[in-house]
């Protein structure tokens, strides 16, 4: 069994990449696999006893220090994503990289449809130096290819893992809940399911919107809470202020699935339409309920089966008749839960960190030809 080493945020940090590392690891663990991980260090102290070590942003001595405690293992994840890492567009994992003895499988979380010059050589590099590299849709493989000068033989996909609820039936209030979820910020589009609240009110049980989770760090520090107050004088300019809830509390991984499952309807409503990989998608659709979101790439892709409803960013007409559809059609509800509840095994942690293990078996097998 090989002992892993991982590269990444990691919790307390409050965001996707360190809830991804934490669950990846914890999945590897379960399947027996020795994990350790090296922490991006954000000023806060980590409590896990799998952190072995951490990255200080913008200190070469860290750089090279993180590349040994990583070659303590026979495999190194390293998680990819640009705001991450020190330097220029995250550059310093170049270096941390090239200090590594052991195999390297890269996982690239995002893949910037229009990158800069540096954004494009910083991938580029990070993908010659990797031995295999992990993209978790078709649409970021292909974009990958398509817009990146790499080999194209390294990239593996392997879907973003998730947790599947345990228990089936979940009491749902007898008000209709419209769910958004994650940490909250710019780009979220929560104003685009504001403007057609109105709209749903005259429906039974007058659905209400709960839009669950903290301000991202980045975005109080720069801004406050200015988002998360638009967007509630918005609610009560259009007269749905007591349909609008904003939870900022936070919520564990058993507490947020069980939410999840509670609600009529999740709705990924964002701005980009770039996305090529949403953990909250992949976790709406582990939950078993069905979906309405954007067009992002992530989501036209994992929702054509019909575990949801895609719409255009800009047709607010197009959003309102799908969260319509869902709350007064039961026939088409249960059909797209179904459906969900059909792809969420293939997403369960286990599935996936079973995924990684014979990766890296794989990568251990071909490192002969390369030394």
């Amino acid at each position: 069994m090989p002992r892993f080493g991982i590269l990444s945020t990691h919790p307390p940090t409050p965001c996707g990449l360190a809830t991804f590392s934490a669950a990846l690891g914890a999945g590897l663990s379960s399947i027996g696999a020795d994990v350790s991980v090296v922490r991006v260090a954000d000023g806060s102290p980590s409590s896990s006893d799998s952190v072995i070590g951490e990255l200080v942003n913008g200190s070469p001595a860290s750089v090279a220090a993180a590349s040994e405690l990583l070659n303590q293992n026979d495999v190194a994840l390293i998680q990819h994503e640009y705001g991450v890492y020190g330097g220029e567009d995250g550059d310093e994992v170049v270096d941390i990289i090239g200090g590594l003895r052991v195999p390297a499988i890269v996982i690239a979380h995002t893949i910037v449809k229009n990158p800069t010059p540096h954004q494009r050589s910083v991938l580029e590099e990070v993908v010659a130096l990797a031995h295999r590299v992990v993209v978790m849709s078709e649409a970021a493989g292909q974009r990958l290819r398509r817009n990146f000068d790499v080999d194209r033989h390294k990239i593996v996909t392997i879907p973003h893992g998730a947790t599947i609820p345990s228990n089936a039936a979940v009491h749902r209030p007898g008000r209709p809940t419209l769910l958004t979820w994650g940490l909250l910020g710019p780009g979220k589009g929560i104003e685009r399911v504001i403007d057609v609240m109105p709209s749903l009110q005259h429906l039974h049980g007058r659905p209400r919107y709960l839009v669950a989770g903290q301000t991202h760090p980045k975005v109080r520090a720069a801004h406050g809470e200015a988002y998360r107050q638009a967007r509630i004088d918005q609610a009560r300019r259009a007269g749905v202020a007591d349909a609008v809830c904003f939870d900022s509390g936070y919520r564990n991984v058993a507490s947020l699935t069980t939410l999840a499952q509670s609600a009529a309807v999740v709705v990924l409503p964002y701005d980009s339409t770039d996305q090529v990989t949403s953990g909250v998608l992949v976790d709406a659709i582990a939950s078993g309920r069905p979906v309405v979101a954007t067009a992002f790439p992530h989501a036209q892709e994992l929702l054509a089966t019909g575990a949801g409803i895609v719409v255009d960013h800009d047709d607010r007409g197009a959003l309102a008749s799908a969260l319509r559809r869902v709350m007064t059609e039961p026939r088409l509800a249960g059909a797209m839960a179904a459906e969900a509840r059909r792809l969420a095994p293939t997403m369960a942690w286990s599935v996936v960190a079973d995924a990684y293990l014979g990766l890296a078996h794989r990568a251990l097998d071909e490192r002969p030809a390369l030394v």
